[in-house]
């Protein structure tokens, strides 16, 4: 008779990629749907993988393979499994790069007029190149923010959002008076919406906090304030980087380990959120090109259901229009 090899796995952690684009009801924030069942059928038919996808580094994978665990996508994002013998240090670092498939994802998610550019930049008294992407959120469950209670309680990967900014520019997400808002244009004097009278009752959305500073080496020059450094495991096309470690002392449903070194049981679920884009809705005579009307506040764009009254715009181009150098406003244009 054949010897059997039977062995256990149990999920290590799970990170959920989820874009309100795919999720509101028109206005509505999904996760103020009163509809459960319609919440869970939302989450049932959404699949990250045309527009996103994440990947561990290659670090990583060694890293779990050492573990005899594994890695896989699925349509909410990832997750990630142990033997649910296996052993692990609490000092380790697990990192996923989370990268754009699909260039209309960017038509349709807030922050996205912040620049990305990438920096190549030589150190002469080190005989080095240093190379920096600028204002890529990094997300860890070390400085996550929790939402919510008991059945309710989530876990968001996003720093908390952070009070308003002088340089804060178009589709910034503030918290002012404990209520969630977005600015609708750049700073100075930049025009503001409420996305909820309190913020912590909300989603926590990748924000612009969540992209770090840089310290550059001592006498590197030109460095941007904000990003991640460019390495032979972090490449140029990275949107988002998520780090994890095993065990947060202060908050430790964000651990992913027990005291002996195993998954936890249960294992946490990670969130990652991406804020729908708002624009003004200005109707277009698509014969003349004369302007009809336009909506006197911003409306958020969504898939399912209509923040308006009239016809909705398509998740395409978005205008923005700007005084002088700032930008104003942004703009869907309608024809009807």
């Amino acid at each position: 008779m054949g010897e059997r090899v039977i062995k256990g796995y149990q999920r290590l952690f799970e990170i959920r990629l989820l874009h309100h684009y795919w999720l509101d009801e028109g206005a509505t924030l999904f996760d103020l749907l009163s509809d459960q069942a319609a919440k869970d059928s939302r989450l049932l038919t959404y699949d990250a993988r045309p527009f996103l996808r994440i990947t561990p580094t290659a670090a990583t994978s060694r890293t779990l393979d050492g573990f005899g665990g594994f890695f896989k996508a699925t349509a909410l994002g990832c997750i990630v499994a142990v033997p649910s013998s296996a052993v692990i240090p609490a000092d380790g670092t697990l990192e996923f790069i989370v990268t754009v498939q699909s260039q209309d994802l960017l038509n349709y998610t807030a922050l996205t007029l912040r620049p990305c550019r990438i920096y190549d930049l030589y150190h002469q008294m080190e005989k080095k190149l240093y190379r920096y992407k600028e204002n890529v959120p990094v997300l860890s469950n070390l400085t996550g923010t929790v939402r919510g209670a008991g059945p309710t309680r989530t876990l968001f990967l996003s720093k908390e959002i952070p009070a308003p900014a002088a340089d804060d520019q178009v589709e910034a997400l503030v918290v002012s008076g404990g209520a969630l808002v977005q600015l609708t244009g750049d700073q100075p004097g930049a025009g503001m919406q409420q996305v909820g009278a309190v913020a912590t009752d909300l989603p926590v959305f990748v924000h612009q906090g969540d992209a770090p500073a840089i310290v550059p080496s001592a006498g590197l020059v030109g460095a941007p304030a904000r990003g991640v450094l460019l390495t032979d495991d972090l490449p140029e096309s990275v949107f988002a980087l998520i780090r994890l470690t095993p065990v947060r002392a202060d908050v430790g449903d964000f651990s992913f380990i027990d005291a002996g070194g195993h998954a936890k049981l249960p294992h946490p679920v990670y969130h990652v959120r991406f804020k729908n884009r708002s624009t003004t809705w200005r109707y277009v005579n698509k014969q003349t090109r004369a302007v009809i009307s336009m909506e006197t506040t911003p409306f958020p764009l969504t898939w399912f259901g209509n923040a308006g009254t009239k016809q909705k715009p398509s998740d395409g181009f978005v205008k923005a229009e700007k005084s002088g150098d700032r930008i104003a406003r942004l703009v869907s244009e309608i024809y009807v």
